[in-house]
This record gives structure tokens, sequence and C-alpha cells, in this order.
């Protein structure tokens, strides 16, 4: 830990390592805490908001919405993962953040979908199928139980998969870079 030098003098966060056990287990409490508010909220809203799509363009509506909606809250992620004093342990709230509420958005859509037609998928969709989908989906389990029927859900359901592998990949990496970049300076 840096001690300050002088008037003005910047002193710079302590590194994890330099942290006694104590404080160690409180950061990973409040880690833990906001990971848990986090979901609560997501899941909470996503099983409180009622489908009542009628028509499939209200659908990709709320589709392009959930997309810009993440991509925001991924921007101001990254942002809080640069500035933060741990920025690892910032990057791991922000996969834990991010990554469910990119799930949701999809799992908002199919449920929307379903809502909207018995035609898209297997069967009809609740909050819990939807969001089963969802899951099954991002995992690459797949496990076929429930399909998508009409050519507007696959086409929804393939940009699902293609998304699925930006957020494996290049997310992940950028909140690591990220924390990596506000580990240096």
């Amino acid at each position: 830990m840096s001690e300050p030098v002088g008037e003005g003098a910047i002193t710079t966060p302590p590194k994890w390592s330099e942290l006694d056990r104590r404080r160690r287990g409180r950061e990973l409490f409040d880690l833990a805490l906001e990971t848990v508010v986090t979901w609560v909220v997501l899941f909470g809203l996503y099983y409180l908001i009622p489908f009542t799509d009628r028509t499939s363009q209200e659908s990709v509506f709320r589709l392009g919405v959930g997309i810009a909606v993440f991509v925001l809250v991924l921007a101001w992620q990254l942002h809080l993962v640069k500035n933060a004093d741990m920025p690892g342990l910032r990057a791991i709230q922000a996969l834990l953040a991010t990554i469910p509420l990119f799930l949701i958005t999809f799992a908002a859509v199919y449920l929307s979908l379903s809502q909207s037609s018995d035609t898209h998928f297997s069967e009809p969709l609740n909050h819990t199928g939807a969001l089963y989908l969802v899951i099954t989906v991002f995992s690459t389990v797949g496990f076929g139980d429930i399909t998508p029927e009409g050519d507007l859900a696959r086409v929804i359901m393939s940009v699902q998969m293609l998304l699925d592998l930006v957020v494996l990949g290049a997310v992940v990496q950028l909140l690591f870079n990220a924390a990596k970049t506000g580990i240096e300076d």
C-alpha cells in the first residue's frame, strides 16, 4: 500500500493480497449480498411483469429494447470495473449482474412470443418455461423438449445463440481486460 508523500499525494487502494482475512471476508460478503439483491430484483421483476403481448412485432420490439438495456448496463459495468478499488472483484460482480440480465431479456422475448401465438414454440410457455428454455440454450445443453416452431422464434433463438457466443467470449474478455486495466492504473 502506498503512503502519502507530501501534500496532495495520492494513495493507491490495497490489492487483494494485501488485505487481511477479515477485510477479504467483508469484500466477499459484499459481493454475495450485491449479487443476491441484483438477482432478486431482476428475477422478481421478470416474474412480476405480465406479458400480454398480442403481436409478434411487440415481441421483436421487446428484444430490441432488452438488447439496448443490456448494452447500456454492460457499458456502465465496464466503467465501474475500470474505476473500482478492486477491479477483479468488481469484474466478477459485473458478470453476475450482466449474464442474468441477458438471459432474462431473451426469456421475456420467448414468453412474449408464446403469449402472442401458440405456434411459435412446441408448447405454450409460462415465466418458468421461458427461463428454462433460455438457460438450456445458453448452456448449450438444449434438451429439445421445447423447440421453436415458427420462423420468427427460430430467428430470435438463432440470434440468441450467436449472442451467447459473444457474451461467453467477448463480454467476459472485456470485463477481465477492464479489471486488468484497473489493476494496472
